[in-house]
């Protein structure tokens, strides 16, 4: 079996999987990962289920022993990924081998990730999750970040785990948001309870993002949205994952990962799920605007989420089916393949010219 020997834990690493769905009733929050497309696709390109644990990733990485050998891929922004000092950045696939120390340069671009191993990281099944919830110290690793010395588990990886080295996500298929781009907001919920001038405020001013946001919920400052009431409490109900909260204050929180199974605080709208994924790629002090979507458009983001995974599982396929490198005469190496072209099938040899 694989292990990982925590030489320096980093800023903020935890495992963390689809989340703890099924247990709000009782109380219990979802957590999981912060930016869910990232998971599902990182451990796609390595033969993982959708759900398979990792470990998240926040600005200052973790340095990583492997005790050992599998693969890996960092899916999610760009934190500076090494294997051995060497770079290996995101969305490509490194093999690894007993001995390889993985490592973090500092955030390029984006602010965390998912590091995500062949065979899926290995802690107890609690309540049907491996996520962390570390207000409660539930799930995880002993329900806590990881810390200097942990030794971290790493599951039976799928067949062919060595042919994945190389394998790249293609730039089409990133679920990465343009930096500047506005935040796509499904209204509804208690959206009676403000003004049509506090809704046109929303949409059209710019908020920041305040250095006390965390896992649980993205606080903001702005211009302040007015309510239609005295004040902005209700009768507490469900929050879903990219509600946006307007208290009394006026200032918006976007509930994320580790947000309370319910609350007091009217709800504007929901973001849609590539929305989510880039507001919790964006650091303290970056600005966000908003703009209105449809139920409808939540939809089609969620199907093009899955649509792209079902792409890189089809990809993956074909690349550890690819046709390993020959001999060709007089000692240079060769590859056949077979490409197809507008319906026609060709048989194509390379061989390397020196």
């Amino acid at each position: 079996m694989t292990e990982l020997k925590v030489r320096r834990a980093g800023m903020l690493t935890s495992v963390q999987d689809l989340g703890r769905w099924g247990f709000q009733s009782s109380g219990v929050p979802v957590a999981g990962a912060m930016d869910l497309p990232a998971l599902r696709l990182g451990n796609a390109m390595l033969g993982n289920p959708e759900g398979a644990a990792a470990l998240e990733v926040t600005l200052l990485g973790p340095e990583l022993e492997v005790c050992g050998c599998g693969a890996a891929v960092f899916a999610g922004g760009d934190l500076g990924f090494s294997v051995n000092g060497r770079p290996v950045g995101s969305w490509r696939v490194v093999e690894l081998k007993d001995g390889d120390v993985i490592s973090f340069t500092g955030p390029k671009s984006g602010c965390r990730g998912n590091l995500c191993f062949a065979g899926g990281v290995d802690v107890p099944l609690v309540m049907n999750s491996r996520s962390t919830y570390m207000r409660a110290k539930i799930g995880g690793f002993e329900g806590r970040a990881l810390k200097n010395g942990d030794v971290v588990k790493i599951g039976e990886p799928s067949p062919l785990w060595k042919r994945l080295d190389g394998f790249t996500l293609p730039p089409e298929l990133n679920p990465a948001f343009p930096p500047d781009a506005p935040l796509s907001l499904m209204t509804g919920l208690q959206e009676d309870m403000f003004t049509e001038e506090g809704k046109s405020t929303l949409f059209s001013s710019e908020y920041t993002i305040t250095s006390d946001s965390d896992r649980m919920g993205c606080r903001l400052e702005g211009d302040k949205i007015a309510h239609s009431g005295k004040s902005g409490d209700i009768v507490s109900d469900a929050i879903p994952l990219g509600a946006v909260q307007v208290p009394s204050h006026g200032m918006p929180i976007v509930m994320l990962a580790d947000r309370q199974t319910t609350g007091g605080y009217t709800k504007i709208g929901v973001l849609t799920p590539l929305s989510i994924e880039a507001l919790v790629q964006k650091m303290p002090g970056s600005a966000v605007r908003f703009i209105k979507a449809s139920p409808d458009d939540g939809t089609a983001e969620q199907m093009e989420i899955a649509d792209a995974v079902r792409r890189v599982n089809e990809l993956r396929c074909t690349y550890v089916s690819r046709p390993r490198a020959a001999q060709a005469p007089g000692g240079l190496a060769s590859t056949r393949l077979r490409l197809t072209i507008d319906g026609r099938e060709y048989d194509v040899t390379c061989e390397e010219i020196k």
